[in-house]
């Protein structure tokens, strides 16, 4: 019988966006996956070091070393590596050292990925789509990463193609709004309040939003009202329009 609540689907992996900013990332291996993961962290504000010797490192990863994006270790992994790190990321040709690695990062509690190894894995790389603050993931939890990467195309081209500026207007009117109602039971409301904006407004008035529209748009936050882009720019203050408001 088919109850009230989601089915659980066993199998998956618990999707997360990890904020590594200003951890210590280790990336063991110098080729073109170390060079996409490399990446990756990179983009997300983390630290990185690389070990691997000099011969194993292809056109990117050495690019990366020679512009000091990363700190570099010209040699083989040893086990002192992993003192004061974060995570560690394997992309070795070496499924005996990559063993290896994940043992001693269990051993000290690191979570690691072991780049096509998947029972050796804490977590797994999806195929991302970024635009500006908006990331998508896609992950076929280790099956078959050339196949998320179709998908997560298919997903990125049908998308507005506005999409990431439309994101980032919206975070600067969340943070605005804390400003306006920063206490804790104002939570709920807010929450209530910015999914209206979203749901009501287009994604080119959300583009097209400046901060003096995101000011004369707090001022409805009050009564829990949101009018359209038109009429804010008629510069109603408070909520004090008196005509037909989009609820």
């Amino acid at each position: 019988m088919k109850g009230p609540f989601p089915e659980i689907q066993g199998g998956g992996s618990l999707l997360l966006a990890w904020q590594v900013r200003t951890k210590r990332i280790l990336v063991v291996g110098g080729g073109e996956v170390a060079a996409g993961r490399i990446v990756n962290i990179l983009n997300a504000d983390a630290k990185v070091t690389v070990v691997s010797p000099r011969a194993g490192l292809n056109d990117e990863v050495a690019y990366r070393v020679d512009q000091k994006q990363v700190d570099y270790i010209d040699r083989k992994f040893e086990p002192a590596d992993l003192d004061g790190v974060d995570m560690v990321l394997t992309a070795v040709d070496d499924i005996e050292a990559s063993t290896q690695i994940y043992k001693l990062c269990q051993e000290k509690r690191i979570p690691a990925n072991i780049a096509d190894v998947p029972p050796e894995c804490d977590f797994y790389f999806g195929s991302v789509h970024r635009d500006g603050p908006l990331q998508i993931m896609v992950s076929t939890n280790g099956n078959g990463p050339k196949l998320a990467n179709i998908v997560r195309r298919q997903i990125a081209a049908s998308l507005p193609y506005n999409i990431g500026a439309a994101v980032q207007r919206v975070g600067m009117l969340r943070r605005k709004l804390r400003k306006v109602a920063p206490l804790p039971e104002e939570g709920p409301k807010r929450m209530q309040w910015m999914s209206k904006v979203c749901e009501q407004w287009t994604l080119d008035e959300l583009c097209e939003m400046t901060e003096e529209d995101m000011e004369a748009l707090l001022g409805f936050y009050k009564p829990g009202t949101v009018p359209s882009l038109e009429t804010v720019r008629l510069g109603e203050p408070d909520g004090a329009y008196d005509g037909p408001f989009l609820i």
